[in-house]
């Protein structure tokens, strides 16, 4: 009996602990705080506007038992720049989301956008980021933690090292999301994606974004950044691209029918398998399949035009190149079968691919992983 009883406990402990690891963890990062008021204008101070912003969207995510929330602060603090990027890696979150107020000495500038990080020398752009960026100098040793930053040097802001250009494509997908979703809730101009270098957002090892919900600087958008009805407005939509994200791109962290059970004291061998020589590759290339459901595997993005049979790759095959505006996918294998695909997902992840992610199309056209695996 005691034995049994021990069994259902480990086996209870297991499953939560299983469960636990499928949530989807949301780091929500309100600008500024504290001594660090951001921008101030007509009366609206930016890190009001930010910290109840996050609190909303926190709020609409946590009713759902698959989302966890994290935040770099839930009040009136001031949180050092690498702080924030600490509390999202050791969070080991599954994306961060940064919201700002953006400001402009042309009151009349007006609208949302968001950003991922990325290397620009826009000038709008740039101004963008050197105004987030500024709020180093109230750091102590600022300039030895974030590799002899100038504030004041729009240069810095070019120079700024780049991390983990893999998750690159899923923050502009998150970002495209975002503005979406802006557009639905709200008649505020939609301004786009764009790309600078955020001090924020580093040396963060996931997919993220920093929203400037709108110009702070523009009194009647001040004054709808600064209301309840705005506020629930921005978190309403900032909340949405978030689910709409987590519901195409995580679809693969739900558990399949067929559980594997693992038995104590058998021990499974698994076969050598060779990989095949990339000269091998070469010689039998493999169009992209447009008819009916497809999944592919998307490894990687990037701005470089990349052989589908470079070593940069390691090993896997098929590779298929897609150009994206200003960059290119990488993407390896296309199954008709999810569980088919799961499992090229799992080989690109022991390659190295950590951030690689599942895909899906109809007839050529991308839809979403979870409205795919619905269509039988």
């Amino acid at each position: 009996m005691i034995r049994k009883i021990l069994l259902i406990f480990v086996i209870s402990q297991g499953l939560f602990g299983w469960a636990q690891a499928l949530k989807f963890k949301v780091i929500l990062d309100a600008g500024h705080g504290g001594k660090d008021f951001g921008a101030v204008y007509h009366g609206s101070i930016e890190k009001n506007i930010a910290l109840k912003t996050a609190l909303k969207v926190g709020e609409i995510l946590e009713k759902d038992p698959q989302i966890e929330v994290v935040y770099t602060r839930k009040s009136d603090v001031f949180v050092e720049l690498q702080q924030r990027a600490n509390i999202a890696n050791k969070s080991k979150g599954s994306i961060f989301v940064s919201m700002h107020c953006n400001a402009n000495k042309n009151e009349g500038a007006a609208g949302n956008e968001t950003y991922v990080m990325g290397i620009t020398r826009n000038a709008a752009n740039l101004a963008v980021a050197k105004h987030e960026n500024e709020v180093v100098s109230l750091e102590a040793d600022y300039k030895i933690k974030y590799d002899g930053y100038d504030p004041k040097s729009p240069e810095s802001v070019i120079g700024i090292n780049i991390l983990q250009e893999e998750y690159l494509d899923q923050s502009i997908e998150l970002a495209d999301k975002v503005q979406q979703f802006f557009t639905k809730k709200t008649s505020n101009k939609n301004r786009g994606v764009k790309q600078a270098g955020f001090l924020v957002l580093r040396q963060i090892t996931m997919p993220r974004v920093l929203i400037e919900m709108g110009f702070i600087s523009n009194k009647q958008e001040g004054a709808f950044l600064n209301s309840t009805v705005g506020q629930n407005k921005l978190a309403e939509a900032i909340a949405g691209s978030i689910i709409n994200y987590k519901k195409e791109f995580f679809a693969s962290n739900k558990p399949s029918k067929a559980t594997p059970v693992v038995v104590a004291d058998k021990k499974v061998e698994t076969p050598e398998v060779k990989e095949k020589p990339l000269v091998k590759q070469v010689l039998k290339p493999v169009a992209h399949s447009t008819k009916g459901i497809v999944f592919k595997v998307q490894i990687s993005a990037s701005p470089s035009d990349l052989d589908p049979t470079a070593v940069d790759f390691k090993g896997l095959y098929p590779i298929f190149k897609e150009p994206a505006g200003k960059l290119f996918k990488y993407y390896f294998a296309q199954e008709k079968k999810y569980d088919v695909i799961e499992k090229k997902l799992e080989e690109a992840k022991k390659k190295g691919f950590e951030s690689a992610f599942v895909v899906a199309y109809k007839d050529g056209k991308k839809i979403s992983v979870s409205e795919a695996t619905k269509i039988k």
